[in-house]
């Protein structure tokens, strides 16, 4: 039984909780500054251990932690994550990796000296049809791949109805539709045609009622000599998820609202479902749970590096850089 520290335990914080706790893998704990928050949850998953703050966790011996998953607002990722390495654990931290690129660079250098596991939780890199799919892709079945599309969009206040409370309101804290589901399509496309090297972009507020951030972009992206566009709303009827990779013999589609991958490689035929996988948004991150306590245990690579989750960072910043100067922007 690993035994996990989860820092933050707002909506994404639980369901790590939640998640974890369902692979019947690991002893979880939880760090919540808000006691109203903190004694909720204990009520609700009895037998978790609860701190208010992460000095007490630390100094816990009797709780052994050995995985740290940090799930506190983006801005405060990068210092959380240099203390629980320096104590020696294991860490997942939540996407994005942080707001910028200050103390990356040494938090790397700290990770790298103390050989402990660091990864990403980009959600999407564990589920298992785009996964299969970009399996697909790098064997050569289609050729080499032109370009990726990328079509999201969903209603947010209906699946956040909190959303005026929480960080997404200012972009200091993680906010706005670039820093907090953008990132999980360019975080997918890089996955399946590589890294982004430049990009334009546009945003703009055009809807959500209560805040000033963005929430509709369109990127246009450059991943080495493969063309990528990608366009997101949050607040369309319509819930969907797409992103359909265009080959030389042929072309591959991710659906994550239906939980599958499909490929076409007659002109004008009809689309071959590849693989479909549980509806249930759980699953994923059961998957994605799995999957890094496998890596924890040496079976296997986890599923988005720090490093991926870092380059995914830099896009962040260079779409937000590229909407105020509405110039061409160098990812690096």
């Amino acid at each position: 039984m690993h035994k996990i520290l989860i820092i933050g335990v707002g909506s994404i914080g639980e369901r790590h909780l939640r998640t974890f706790r369902a692979t019947g893998r690991v002893e979880a704990s939880i760090c919540e500054p808000n006691e109203q928050l903190r004694n909720t949850i204990l009520e609700r998953y009895p037998g978790t251990r609860g701190y208010a703050d992460l000095e007490a966790a630390l100094a816990d011996r009797a709780a052994g932690h050995q995985i740290g998953l940090i799930a506190a607002p983006s801005h405060l990722h990068i210092p959380m994550a240099r203390r629980l390495v320096e104590a020696g654990l294991n860490v997942l931290i939540e996407k994005p990796l942080s707001t910028s690129e200050e103390g990356v660079a040494e938090l790397a250098e700290q990770i790298r000296k103390s050989g402990v596991l660091a990864a990403v939780a980009y959600t999407y890199r564990s589920h298992p049809a785009l996964r299969g799919m970009r399996d697909a892709i790098a064997s050569g079945r289609f050729g080499k791949p032109v370009q990726v599309v990328g079509t999201w969009g969903q209603h947010f206040p209906k699946y956040r109805p909190a959303y005026r409370q929480i960080y997404y309101t200012s972009r200091a804290t993680g906010g706005g539709a670039i820093q907090d589901v953008l990132t999980h399509a360019m975080n997918a496309a890089e996955f399946l045609v590589g890294p982004v090297d430049r990009l334009m972009a546009d945003a703009d507020h055009l809807v959500l009622e209560g805040v000033t951030v963005e929430d509709t972009v369109h990127v246009i992206s450059r991943h080495g000599p493969v063309m990528g566009c990608i366009s997101l709303n949050q607040h369309q009827a319509p819930n969907e998820n797409t992103i359909t990779v265009i080959c030389e013999r042929g072309t591959a589609r991710f659906d994550l609202s239906n939980a599958r991958w499909s490929s076409m490689v007659e002109p004008g035929g009809e689309w071959k479902l590849e693989y479909q996988f549980s509806l249930e948004r759980d699953d994923i991150f059961i998957n994605q749970a799995n999957l890094f306590l496998d890596a924890v245990e040496g079976k296997g690579p986890v599923a988005c590096t720090f490093e991926e989750g870092w380059q995914t960072l830099r896009v962040n910043l260079a779409v937000l850089k590229a909407v105020e100067n509405q110039c061409w922007t160098n990812v690096r």
